[in-house]
């Protein structure tokens, strides 16, 4: 199927953005999925999964950008800046992933059913539009991301269903964390799945996470695979199809 990518620059809350669109071949309406960054912003990593997904799954699917401007930290320490202030402000985090949505949702080609999905950072991206209540997002997926919260969700005001992907033994997403993030979905009586996969660390899925920069952040291949698998069955739940 030969996917097309198209840069887009829209509105994310109080900023201008820049994407990516990646749109397979044909004319059918598909379901369309935006795709949040880890903290190094929109690299060649996102872009590849948008394509991927586009390719494999039929999505229309936006490599989506929170920091604004198209953004990109020039290292680990510039991320962990920006990345900080929007985790300390939730709602601005969810407004601006909130943009890609509607982006996604005013495509000639969705069919009106649009999910997120998001890698470390942009995991808790998800979890952040997941908790705002945003009735434009139908199911959102976190892989390794953060689980903790200022802004927990509100009983019945979830109405995604969300799909947590975390490493059993990831030294940033504790046992503790899971657990207050369950306790936090029974609450809130959110339609959520949590797999935690032992052997598997921080970024399992990004290959060029090697455990140099710490032992905790390192590629898992099957983990990475039983994954992605997990989320294609939460999406065809979700979507139908």
């Amino acid at each position: 199927m030969a996917v097309e990518t198209f840069p887009v620059t829209y509105l994310a809350g109080d900023t201008e953005a820049h994407g990516v669109l990646a749109v397979p071949g044909g004319s059918d309406k598909v379901p369309g999925v935006a795709i949040f960054a880890d903290i190094m912003g929109l690299g060649k990593q996102t872009r590849a999964w948008g394509e991927r997904m586009a390719d494999a799954l039929g999505y229309v699917t936006l490599a989506a950008d929170v920091y604004g401007g198209g953004g990109v930290p020039k290292d680990f320490g510039e991320g962990m800046v920006w990345l900080s202030a929007l985790l300390k402000n939730p709602d601005q985090l969810a407004a601006r992933a909130a943009g890609a949505l509607k982006v996604l949702h005013a495509h000639p080609r969705c069919n009106g059913k649009v999910g997120a999905i998001g890698f470390c950072f942009g995991g808790s991206t998800v979890l952040a539009i997941v908790r705002d209540g945003n009735p434009d997002l139908a199911a959102g997926v976190s892989f390794h991301g953060g689980l903790q919260t200022t802004k927990p969700a509100v009983k019945g005001k979830v109405p995604a269903k969300v799909l947590v992907l975390t490493g059993a033994e990831d030294p940033m997403v504790t046992h503790e964390h899971i657990a207050a993030f369950l306790g936090e979905m029974a609450a809130a009586e959110a339609d959520c799945q949590t797999i935690a996969y032992t052997g598997a660390v921080h970024s399992f899925t990004n290959p060029e996470a090697d455990g140099r920069m710490m032992p905790g952040i390192k590629f898992h291949e099957p983990t990475n695979r039983r994954s992605w698998v997990a989320m294609q069955t939460h999406f065809a739940e979700v979507f139908g199809g």
